[in-house]
């Protein structure tokens, strides 16, 4: 890493709060703090792709490698966009701000990574138990931290403020049945679609329209998000209840319906909400298709 995890999360923090700073005065003239909030959550996103390249994720990595040289481009546009580009750019602001900073805000504050992790797990263990009639549980939360793999009651670290840890997913809440037998599963924060959700939140939240209309649309996907992810969640853990012993390409069933099968529909759902959020907020997609149309040049008059 270029610098350590606590520092690149104060910048990460910081560039946060400046990009939602500029949107929220997005009538004056800002144009220079939201190129420093720019940079700052570029850096954020690129100091991670070390971490993900020891974990063996080429995707997040190259992902996470591309954040930089893509804020750079953000913020030299800042300056430079006109007309339904320079409004679009501004509302890339607001989403980034309250999309990444609640995000943020929750997975570095361990009560609340915690919390999201029982919500969502205490759920889809009582789908599943009510749609099988098998009694599951939530068992142990452990956290991988530097020191060794201790459970959340015994562990003594900052649970207020954390960012170093020796797992890619600081904390597992592992599933149980009735009879304490484990079922080999545990929920980890991405379990939550907490990515998801906050996307859309950030997204919606920033558009310039009444607060009806937006709240009307946040009613709509976000539980919508919530629900299905319940049901995936309660599918991928029957069917590695159910079929023990199927195997692919040396996959359980879980990993190739986590990796590969759930991914996929999840993605198409995506894609499906993203479509019905076009038809409802037309000035959402206004302004995806003005930040991926190439830029235009500025004639003289």
């Amino acid at each position: 890493m270029l610098v350590t995890k606590e520092t690149a999360t104060l910048l990460g923090a910081i560039g946060m709060v400046l990009l939602g700073i500029a949107w929220v005065r997005r009538r004056s003239n800002v144009v220079r703090l939201a190129q420093l909030g720019w940079i700052l959550v570029g850096f954020y996103f690129f100091n991670q792709s070390w971490t993900y390249l020891e974990h063996d994720d080429l995707i997040l990595t190259v992902m996470c490698a591309l954040t930089l040289p893509l804020a750079c481009l953000a913020a030299w546009w800042e300056q430079d966009a006109d007309g339904q580009q320079a409004e679009a750019i501004v509302w890339a602001r607001g989403t980034v701000a309250f999309a990444g900073g609640p995000y943020m805000l929750v997975t570095y504050v361990p009560y609340l990574s915690v919390a999201a992790i029982w919500f969502v797990a205490s759920q889809s263990a009582w789908f599943l138990s009510f749609a099988t009639g098998t009694d599951i549980n939530i068992g142990t939360t452990w956290v991988n931290d530097t020191s060794g793999r201790v459970s959340w009651e015994a562990w003594e670290g900052n649970r207020w403020f954390a960012t170093d840890f020796s797992s890619e997913y600081a904390f597992q809440s592992e599933l149980i049945l009735a009879d304490g037998s484990m079922i080999g599963i545990n929920f980890v924060l991405a379990c939550t679609a907490l990515q998801s959700m906050v996307l859309f939140i950030g997204a919606i939240s920033v558009l310039e329209l009444s607060w009806k209309k937006r709240i009307r649309a946040l009613l709509l996907i976000v539980p919508l998000i919530h629900l299905l992810n319940v049901f995936r969640n309660a599918g991928l853990i029957w069917m590695h209840m159910t079929y023990t012993q199927w195997d692919l390409w040396g996959l359980s069933v879980f990993e190739f319906g986590h990796s590969y099968v759930a991914r996929f529909v999840s993605l198409f759902a995506m894609f499906m909400m993203a479509l019905i959020m076009f038809e409802m907020l037309p000035s959402m997609h206004r302004n995806i298709m003005a930040l991926v149309s190439p830029k235009k040049e500025k004639t003289a008059s």
